[in-house]
């Protein structure tokens, strides 16, 4: 079992930066799949971004792909989404998200691939 806190969400400006933290707890935190995910209010929850478990293979969404980077690090058991050149429409409350996938290499995409969630941490990017 794991339990995710996010955090690290703030009001940014377009164009801005900002970093995502995700925090994780359990002994086996390096079998699990990380993912970010984002709901907008009114929108449903959607994919933005996953790693494996191992930390070698990422993949994002087209809308956040060349601008977010995700990566981890398992020995502080943290996850992370490095977001770059900010937009109105990255405002959401963004979720961490984690899935058992040890030596795994394929990447889960959608909220019902995953587990475990954190509690959300809110974005909001002004013009």
């Amino acid at each position: 079992q794991v339990h995710l806190v996010d955090s690290g969400g703030e009001l940014a400006q377009a164009g801005g930066s900002l970093r995502l933290s995700c925090s994780g707890s359990g002994p086996t935190f390096d079998h699990y799949a990380m993912a970010w995910f984002r709901q907008a209010p009114g929108k449903e929850r959607e994919f933005v971004s996953t790693i494996t478990y191992n930390g070698r293979g990422t993949y994002y969404a087209d809308s956040v792909k060349g601008r977010f980077t995700i990566s981890r690090d398992n020995l502080k058991r943290m996850v992370y989404l490095q977001m770059n050149g900010l937009k109105p429409e990255d405002t959401a409350v963004y979720y961490c998200a984690a899935r058992y996938a040890p030596d795994r290499s394929d990447y889960f995409t959608g909220p019902f691939d995953y587990t475990y969630w954190g509690q959300g941490t809110r974005v909001t990017v002004s013009s």
